[in-house]
C-alpha cells in the first residue's frame, strides 16, 4: 500500500487520535527532549505506534521541510469520501444540520489551502471543493499548516467546478459568490440554511464561469486602507458567519 508523510506535531497527533493504525512508522528528533515531546512521545507508545529516533537532517529530507517540528510519520492514506454526492448524503443522514461547503476556485499555495481546511474545520464546513486544475492537493505542507484538518474535512476536486457547482444547485443549496465589487455584502446574507460559499483565487479572483454560475454575489466589507483579506482569512470570516448565524437560529453547525 502506498504511504505518505505527514510532520508536525498538530498533524501528527490528529492522525493518533482518528487513526493510530494507519500509522506505520513516527520519526521524532533524538535531540529534542522537551515537556510537549516527550508527552507526544508517551501517547505515540500508548498507541502501540512504532517510533525511530532520527536527526535533524534526516527529518528534513522525510518532510521535505525544515519545519517538522522533530515529528515525522508516514502513513496510510485514510478511505475517501467519493464524491461530493456522498460527503452530502452522509450528512443529510447524520442529521449534522443544513449543508456548508466551501468552494476554493484556484488556490495553488499550499499554506493557504491549509489555513482553509483549518477554518472549515473549526467552523463545522461539511466540505471543500476545488478544481483538479489550476488548484493545490492535499501535500505534507497542507497537512502541517492544516493542523489535522486535512484528515478531518472532505477535500474533493473535481474536474468541472462549474458543473460541480450546478449540481449542488438541484440539490437546492444556493451558490454565494465573494467579489469585491459586489454591491451586497456579507452580512445582508442569511446563511441559516444550505449553502455553498465560493472563494477566489488571490489576485485573479473567481473565473468568469464560476462568477456567472453562482446565485448572489457578496463581498466582505473593507473598511481600512487594504482593499481585500488573504483568502484562507475571508474564508474564516464566512464560515464562521455562517457558525455564528446558525447557533443564534439554533439551525445547528456542521458535525
Amino acid at each position: 500500500m502506498s504511504t505518505k508523510v505527514l510532520f508536525g506535531f498538530h498533524a501528527v497527533t490528529v492522525r493518533l487520535k482518528t487513526a493510530p493504525q494507519s500509522i506505520s512508522e513516527i520519526h521524532v528528533d533524538t535531540a529534542r527532549r522537551d515537556a510537549r515531546m516527550r508527552a507526544f512521545v508517551e501517547r505515540a507508545g500508548e498507541a502501540g505506534v512504532k517510533l525511530v529516533d532520527s536527526d535533524d537532517q534526516r527529518l528534513i529530507r522525510l518532510a521535505g521541510s525544515p519545519r517538522h517540528q522533530g515529528v515525522v510519520a508516514r502513513v496510510s492514506p485514510l478511505p475517501q469520501h467519493h464524491s461530493l454526492d456522498d460527503v452530502l448524503d452522509d450528512v443529510e443522514a447524520a442529521g449534522r444540520g443544513p449543508a456548508l461547503v466551501l468552494v476554493l476556485d484556484g488556490v495553488t499555495d499550499p499554506h493557504n489551502l491549509g489555513a482553509c481546511l483549518r477554518a472549515a474545520d473549526g467552523a463545522g464546513a461539511h466540505a471543500v471543493v476545488a478544481p483538479k486544475d489550476h488548484a493545490v492537493g492535499l501535500n505534507a505542507t497542507v497537512a502541517k499548516v492544516a493542523s489535522g484538518a486535512a484528515e478531518t474535512v472532505p477535500y474533493l476536486m473535481v474536474t468541472n467546478l462549474a458543473r460541480t457547482l450546478n449540481e449542488l444547485k438541484e440539490r437546492d443549496i444556493p451558490i454565494v459568490g465573494f467579489s469585491d465589487d459586489a454591491e451586497s455584502t456579507l452580512y445582508d446574507l442569511d446563511l441559516t440554511g444550505p449553502v455553498a460559499l465560493v472563494m477566489g483565487a488571490e489576485g485573479a479572483g473567481m473565473r468568469q464561469l464560476t462568477r456567472k454560475t453562482c446565485d448572489r454575489l457578496v463581498r466582505i466589507p473593507m473598511h481600512g486602507a487594504v482593499e481585500s483579506l488573504n483568502v484562507s482569512v475571508a474564508s474564516a470570516v464566512c464560515l464562521y458567519e455562517a457558525l455564528r448565524q446558525r447557533r443564534a437560529k439554533g439551525a445547528g453547525a456542521g458535525g
